[in-house]
């Protein structure tokens, strides 16, 4: 966007939020759908009530705004199938309250049908918490992570358990990477460029990347690089090559248990088995995608007879994950 955009004054879309929102559309598949977003943004908000947006309801609405235009949804698609859908997990725990109750109460039947029965609170939810030990954390992180944590990592962690252990795992496994240049990071070395890296004073790593061998069958290729004049290599996996080696059938339109990926993501859990008997609206996976989780759960009741996916496997949009009958 070169210049100033009226169409704010329609979507409501907070300034902060807008380029995160166009990030996460390109990277979920999107982004020459954006235009569409946004009016499905605007959609969205009514049917959420017009809640106050801020961090963190304004991205429960632009969940819900990409997982309407994902799926192909008007707000009416959304208010007549609700009791069907899986919708994103952010939109789930705002009807349960958990962010707090909005001005004015909840919209129903709307959320009646979203909540399948689940329990939802009537008051504040900070009101029912226990009292937390910062102490106790801080003696756990240690014990979990093998090193000691700042007052600042604690809260982080108390706030953000998940986000927290995550990026304590990405680091212990990849390094110290915040001694990188961003560009490097996120994007990677030129061929023949070489990148001091200084892990501290007077201690300097020089990284020139020389080679990158053809993908193989594996999805892996071979690396060759130069640290500190002494050459070096390893195999790293071609994500574009290891995605393009698996092959997804697709769920069967109109047939509702022939059950799909609703979005591009990542599985980050699958909670039944073949065989499993599970009740209309059960939660059968947990999909995430770009900091958007969903809860995919059964459209109906019946018995899990194949399970065509497994935890960790990156999926597109309706791809085949359950068959139920």
């Amino acid at each position: 966007m070169r210049s100033g955009n009226a169409d704010v004054y329609e979507n409501q879309i907070p300034g902060g939020q807008y380029t995160n929102l166009q990030f996460q559309a390109f990277t979920l598949g999107l982004g020459d759908q954006f235009e569409q977003v946004k009016k499905k943004y605007t959609e969205a908000n009514q049917l959420l009530g017009n809640i106050i947006k801020v961090t963190p309801s304004s991205k429960i609405v632009g969940d819900l705004a990409q997982f309407m235009v994902q799926n192909n949804l008007t707000a009416q698609d959304v208010m007549e199938r609700a009791d069907e859908l899986s919708f994103p997990a952010s939109v789930v725990e705002f009807f349960k309250g958990e962010i707090g109750i909005p001005h004015g109460g909840f919209p129903e039947p709307l959320r009646t049908q979203v909540l399948h029965g689940k329990a939802s609170h009537t008051e504040r939810i900070g009101k029912s918490l226990p009292p937390f030990d910062f102490k106790q954390h801080a003696t756990d992180l240690r014990d979990k992570f093998r090193r000691d944590f700042s007052d600042k990592d604690v809260m982080s962690s108390a706030l953000y358990p998940k986000v927290f252990d995550d990026f304590e795992e990405f680091r212990s496994h990849y390094g110290p990477v915040t001694k990188l240049p961003t560009r490097v990071f996120l994007v990677g070395p030129k061929i023949n460029e070489e990148v001091p890296v200084q892990l501290e004073p007077g201690k300097v790593l020089y990284l020139k990347t020389l080679a990158v061998a053809n993908t193989p069958t594996s999805g892996h290729r071979e690396v060759f690089f130069d640290m500190n004049g002494q050459l070096r290599s390893i195999l790293i996996t071609d994500k574009k090559a290891a995605e393009a080696l698996q092959s997804h059938p697709k769920a069967v339109k109109g047939v509702k248990g022939s059950i799909g990926a609703p979005m591009p993501g990542d599985l980050i859990s699958i909670n039944v088995r073949e065989g499993d008997h599970v009740e209309r609206g059960e939660k059968l996976a947990v999909l995430s995608a770009m900091k958007m989780e969903v809860a995919i759960a059964a459209p109906v009741t019946g018995k899990v007879v194949k399970v065509h996916a497994k935890s960790g496997m990156k999926v597109q949009g309706d791809d085949l994950l359950f068959d139920i009958e």
